[in-house]
């Protein structure tokens, strides 16, 4: 069975039109939104998802519908790795917490255009080369060990994103203040960038780095494109919600990201696997597939990817179950920037930026600015 063009093109049109809707919400109310309201827009996201899930397995079969959730889980797993990042920018550059629903949306706005382009050249490389499974896999396990084990690997990423923020502040005039959302302002009569702009390159370039890790990923689960695209759709559809309901819960989630490590291992395996099963490299087995390699099924992977993302946050609680517990009287714990700083270090996620954010020729501390010092509404809890 395939999936029909109608409900391909028709599900596209929604989906669009869903995020259509969120944006026009987001502007017309930029609001802190509460717990509960996270909490309901999160569970419509992964109903939704569901539904969606349930009627390609109506349409075209339980092999599409099981690609769909494993995909799904994949990249929402490796969404909520991207919520330490977030956190890091936001307070790195004081962001009004007013105003971070439409940084969110700006970013995930951003991620979406990434990784439809990433798709669509992923996709046609694996029409014409098969064997790029074989690059896929490596990469995939490279970036989980890089996950699970951080070291100085991200020093030069961090060098060259902070040059290309240096360079901007350099060469675009920028207000010292924030003007709510805006990215142009007026200053003295003078139009000129807000430090908005500096924020969404930010969160620009992570995004790109975190395509960079998740498409390969979500490739080795399904290479039809329509299914590639909407579970990243799906899968950041709920972020910025997300990102309000975890709050102070993210420094209880320390081993995440051995969790994802161990998912993305898996499918760098998974996809070494294939390209060996389906082998046409000359110097391979004379070119010729090697039978005896296990194909892992779709329905395999989606149990791997669910015991291991179960299995990380249950180990995340328990052990800050038990630290909470020894931890002296009267002890502060830790801010959730702190421990997005401490997961991000593990995980060896570049910060973007190097430290608090000052203006050229305006001196650290001084007083207003960018900085966000002593802005009120600032701190992201």
């Amino acid at each position: 069975m395939e999936l029909p063009v109608w409900f391909e093109v028709g599900s596209l049109i929604v989906l669009v039109l869903i995020l259509i809707g969120d944006l026009l919400l987001i502007l017309k109310r930029p609001h802190i939104p509460s717990t509960k309201e996270s909490t309901l827009w999160v569970m419509f996201y992964v109903t939704l998802a569901l539904i969606f899930a349930g009627l390609m397995w109506y349409f075209a079969g339980g092999e599409y519908a099981g690609q769909f959730i494993a995909g799904w889980l994949t990249e929402y797993s490796l969404s909520i790795d991207n919520l330490f990042v977030f956190v890091l920018i936001m307070n790195q550059f004081a962001v009004p917490r007013r105003h971070q629903q439409e940084v969110l949306m700006v970013g995930i706005i951003i991620a979406l255009v990434l990784r439809g382009i990433f798709i669509l050249l992923g996709a046609a490389i694996i029409e014409n080369f098969l064997p790029i499974f074989y690059v896929f896999g490596a990469f995939l396990i490279w970036t989980a060990w890089r996950q699970a084990f951080p070291g100085a690997a991200h020093e030069d990423e961090i060098k060259k994103e902070s040059f290309i923020v240096r360079m901007l502040r350099r060469r675009v005039d920028i207000s010292e203040h924030f003007d709510g959302a805006k990215v142009r302002t007026t200053v003295a009569g003078q139009r000129m960038f807000t430090p908005m702009i500096i924020v969404f390159v930010a969160i620009g370039m992570t995004e790109l780095l975190f395509a960079l890790d998740s498409i390969p990923a979500i490739f080795g689960i399904t290479t039809n494109p329509f299914i590639v695209f909407t579970a990243n759709i799906f899968a950041l559809m709920g972020l910025r919600q997300l990102y309000f309901l975890l709050g102070g819960l993210l420094d209880r989630l320390k081993y995440l990201h051995y969790g994802i490590a161990f998912i993305l291992a898996f499918i760098g395996v998974k996809l070494i696997f294939h390209a060996m099963h389906e082998n046409e490299l000359p110097f391979i087995n004379g070119g010729q597939h090697i039978t005896w390699v296990p194909d892992i099924s779709t329905w395999m992977s989606l149990g791997v990817i669910i015991t291991s993302m179960v299995v990380a946050t249950v180990a995340s609680l328990i052990a800050s179950s038990r630290e909470r517990r020894a931890a002296p009287a009267g002890a502060a714990a830790a801010s959730p920037v702190e421990a997005a700083e401490e997961v991000a270090e593990h995980k060896g996620t570049p910060p973007t930026v190097d430290g608090p954010w000052v203006f050229p020729g305006r001196p650290a501390g001084a007083a207003g600015g960018a900085s966000g010092r002593g802005t009120a509404g600032t701190v992201v809890s």
